[in-house]
């Protein structure tokens, strides 16, 4: 018996003991890699003469492959082209891993509020008067979203020219290490029973694919709530070819122009000490500067480098290096409008999990949750009222990003219920980005022109009453503190509610149009900039230059799927493998 009382003591010991022992050992480790890959480090370690990772062995200071973000497609295309050559990633912001506003699905709303200059957001305004927000981090927007994951539908990736069998690798590739099936809340189950019930057929149960009706779509959330970005690609490059610069904010492209057509031959970028740089690519055949900054920082780069339209360059005196009228040229964004849905109990947090996918080209999805703490008031995503007891109150004439960035912490956040949104897909409505200076922490001006197409509009007002039937279906009343006979009550409190700067007319929610104008904020698949055959060829080699690719969001002309990170994340891994299998056939192993 005694003999037993120790085992068992020791069973309760050791784990404990070894425990404490790993903790140590891990923290020790996290002494000397605070960022998890030994190829990430500071932008302030870079030296072309002694610090380059391949001086040890025996490689050159230049790098076949300079990727200017370590975004959500240039983590994959960076970890893919490591396997065969030597590639620099350089990325403006920090690091995902030991951020947790970026890392929990309970902070979701906390992340996207930091209006800091270290935040992995960077806010901005459209000049449309829409709140928006583009990622500075490595991992780039799937550090920041709401996590949904699902893949493109077959007709766009016909329209790609895409090799479906290399895409058919590449989505698993992705899934493999970032993605999970979400343990569905009440709400979730009860929107999916709502779409059932007012025709969102059929339902196509737990799915990654993109097909009509209704499904649980994937999440990079894990049942513990926490993130798993396109930075943990990286674990499948090559680490004695790869390097990673956090911190590092690329100024230009440079080009040689003796030539009969412009050369790249490395770029220059500002440390986190302000100190300048200049990164050479190699002169080997196939070395390339690639831009995978997105749809905001890929053709603002282009234009600060000097390839965009030329009255814009001369305003800013730009040395113009390519003339292309089309460069931040056919910008769009997917409207979203939301319906606050009140409920009559407490609800479980979830970001999207169960989606509609109707015949008309509109996304039904629910976000759930918002009393979480004090700190979960945020600007993007806006709950705030000063007609309604429901929410904090802001006064309208301060409803403004400054005022709420400094009095956030002051509000208390009291609104029970859900978002139930819908996202408009393929808008008709397009715009346009341009440079307000040459300094390239600025945002640009950027116009996406909501509604300014009728059909868009149009569109946006089936999607409305769809939405309407769905929060007074039979399913929701066990939540909702709405009947039919409310709904007009409940489209002026979500008018009175959701936040952007755009004129509103409070008393006219008998007109759907008006209301689609009144809410429309973004949902941040905003694309365009780079179009293929206007800024890029369909291997996405930018037109009349030599060695520069952009690969991202910013040359799709419409956004993929339900939401475009799982294509997005592909197309990375996609490029990476059909530019090393170009340059190395068989040999590239891949």
């Amino acid at each position: 018996m005694a003999l037993k009382l120790f085992l068992f003591a020791l069973f309760l010991y050791l784990p404990a003991s070894l425990s404490s022992t790993a903790s140590k050992d891990k923290e020790h480790k996290l002494k000397y890699n605070p960022y998890r890959y030994t190829f990430i480090n500071k932008a302030s370690t870079f030296s072309p003469s002694s610090s380059s990772s391949f001086a040890s062995t025996g490689q050159d200071s230049t790098y076949d492959y300079i990727v200017i973000g370590g975004g959500t497609a240039g983590c994959p295309l960076a970890a893919t082209l490591s396997q065969n050559f030597s590639v620099l990633v350089l990325e403006r912001g920090g690091v995902p891993f030991t951020n947790a506003n970026v890392s929990f699905l309970r902070n979701f709303h906390i992340g996207l509020a930091d209006t800091s200059v270290s935040s992995a957001s960077q806010a901005f305004v459209s000049t449309d008067g829409v709140y928006n927000a583009r990622a500075r981090v490595l991992g780039g927007g799937s550090c920041i979203n709401a996590g949904f994951y699902s893949r493109a539908d077959a007709a766009f990736l016909k329209r790609a020219g895409w090799d479906p069998k290399l895409v058919n690798e590449s989505y698993p590739w992705v899934e493999r290490v970032v993605v999970h099936q979400p343990k569905l809340t009440l709400w979730q189950k009860a929107l999916r029973d709502s779409l059932l019930e007012v025709g969102v057929r059929p339902f196509n149960g737990f799915t990654y694919d993109h097909v009509s009706g209704t499904k649980v779509g994937g999440t990079i959330f894990d049942r513990f709530g926490r993130r798993h970005t396109a930075a943990e690609l990286l674990a499948y490059a090559n680490p004695q070819k790869l390097r990673v610069l956090i911190y590092a904010t690329v100024q230009k492209i440079v080009f040689d122009t003796s030539g009969a057509r412009p050369r790249v031959t490395g770029v220059m970028f500002k440390d986190e000490k302000g100190n300048q740089h200049q990164a050479l690519l190699s002169n080997r055949k196939g070395s390339e500067v690639i831009l995978s900054s997105g749809a905001i920082g890929s053709p603002q780069m282009l234009m600060l480098s000097g390839i965009g339209p030329k009255r814009e360059l001369q305003r800013l005196k730009i040395p113009l290096v390519l003339e292309n009228e089309h460069v931040g040229k056919g910008m769009a964004d997917n409207p979203m409008n939301t319906i606050l849905v009140p409920s009559k109990q407490p609800i479980e947090q979830s970001l999207i999990q169960t989606v509609g996918i109707t015949k008309m080209g509109v996304y039904v999805e629910a976000s759930t949750g918002f009393g979480q703490s004090p700190e979960s008031i945020h600007t993007h995503y806006g709950v705030m009222s000063d007609k309604n007891e429901l929410f904090s109150t802001i006064p309208t004439k301060k409803r403004k990003q400054t005022y709420i960035s400094r009095n956030k912490y002051q509000l208390q956040e009291a609104f029970n219920g859900s978002f139930i949104l819908e996202k408009l897909a393929y808008p008709k409505s397009r715009g346009h980005l341009s440079l307000l200076n040459t300094n390239v922490d600025d945002n640009p001006s950027v116009t996406f022109n909501y509604f300014k197409h009728p059909v868009d509009l149009q569109r946006c007002v089936e999607a409305i009453r769809l939405v309407s039937k769905v929060v007074t279906s039979k399913r929701f009343l066990n939540y909702t503190q709405c009947d039919k006979q409310n709904v007009h009550k409940m489209l002026s409190l979500s008018v009175k509610a959701n936040i952007n700067l755009r004129p509103k007319q409070v008393n006219d929610t008998e007109s759907m149009a008006q209301f689609c104008k009144d809410t429309v904020v973004t949902i941040w698949h905003y694309h365009g900039g780079c179009l293929v055959g206007k800024v890029v060829s369909p291997d996405r080699k930018v037109l009349g230059v030599n060695r520069l690719r952009v690969i991202d969001g910013s040359t799709f002309d419409e956004s993929p799927g339900t939401n475009p990170q799982a294509t997005v994340m592909m197309m990375g891994r996609y490029m990476g493998v059909k530019i090393l299998r170009e340059r190395l056939g068989k040999k590239a192993g891949v």
